[in-house]
């Protein structure tokens, strides 16, 4: 009999939040020495306006607006990549994900609306940059941004989801995404309703409605566990046995279900039935 064939899976992650601690804004808002609050009310106002995909407004920034565009140079993106504190294990996830688990294979790519330079930059060694998308732009000779090549936010995250699955050959569902708030809903929608797989690793509101699994971690392995239960087929103690055969013990491990309520008095008065005349 020959080998068991490979099943092949398409494992695509957001970068901000998802596999950091931090927001590139805030980062870069702190090395140009403006006020984090700037950068927070600029895009706040932006994601109410709609005004741009959500997720892309620091590209707006630095394309846009005089503060940010006057100050920031190309290498000041990689200096913010360099600063990012990043989750713990990604290198290994990496690895592990690469290697196969149990007859399954998993491609894993990075798709973000931060600028490529700064995932690449915290990156650096982790995950290979073809395995990187993200925002790009265009520079003068003095690395000043001229205009943006591509924004992966919104759509765009999906256009580049679609392009990955037709370059690897996998089907819809045999796609799995990973993400941490609203940017990543259409792409998370997206992927649910050709019945792929999401996880979010954050307590957004809308994002935890939609994705499929949550689990919150410091450590990137966390996103495995949901994987190897829904799609490896694999029950705890195989799951625990799996962690601790790379170093990791399960400290804690809770499953709770959140409901979101919004409560508001009651009306003094019952409506009153419509006449029937």
């Amino acid at each position: 009999m020959g080998d068991k064939p490979v099943k092949r899976y398409l494992f695509a992650s957001d970068f901000d939040r998802t596999l950091t601690f931090n927001d590139s804004g805030y980062i870069l808002s702190e090395l140009l020495g403006i006020p984090v609050a700037d950068f927070e009310r600029k895009a706040e106002g932006m994601a109410r306006l709609n005004l741009v995909q959500q997720g892309a407004e620091l590209a707006y920034l630095l394309l846009h607006d005089p503060e940010f565009h006057s100050r920031v140079r190309r290498h000041h993106l990689y200096d913010v990549g360099r600063r990012i504190r990043l989750k713990e294990n990604i290198e290994l996830l990496y690895r592990i994900l690469e290697a196969g688990i149990d007859g399954y294979h998993f491609d894993f790519y990075v798709l973000s609306a931060a600028p490529v330079e700064v995932i690449q930059s915290a990156l650096e060694g982790l995950v290979p940059r073809e395995h990187i998308f993200g925002t790009e732009f265009a520079y003068d000779a003095n690395g000043e941004i001229e205009r943006i090549v591509r924004t992966t936010a919104g759509y765009g995250k999906v256009a580049v989801l679609d392009s990955l699955q037709a370059e690897l050959q996998v089907g819809p569902d045999h796609i799995i995404y990973v993400g941490d708030g609203n940017s990543d809903l259409h792409v998370m929608l997206h992927v649910n309703v050709r019945d792929g797989f999401t996880i979010a690793v954050s307590e957004t509101r809308h994002v935890t409605q939609i994705a499929k699994r949550t689990v919150l971690s410091s450590n990137v392995l966390a996103t495995l566990v949901p994987i190897l239960e829904k799609i490896v087929g694999w029950q705890r103690p195989e799951i625990r046995n799996f962690l601790e055969s790379h170093g990791l013990l399960v400290q804690e491990w809770d499953r709770v279900r959140t409901d979101w309520l919004t409560l508001r008095p009651a009306t003094a008065e019952p409506l009153q039935a419509a006449s029937a005349d």
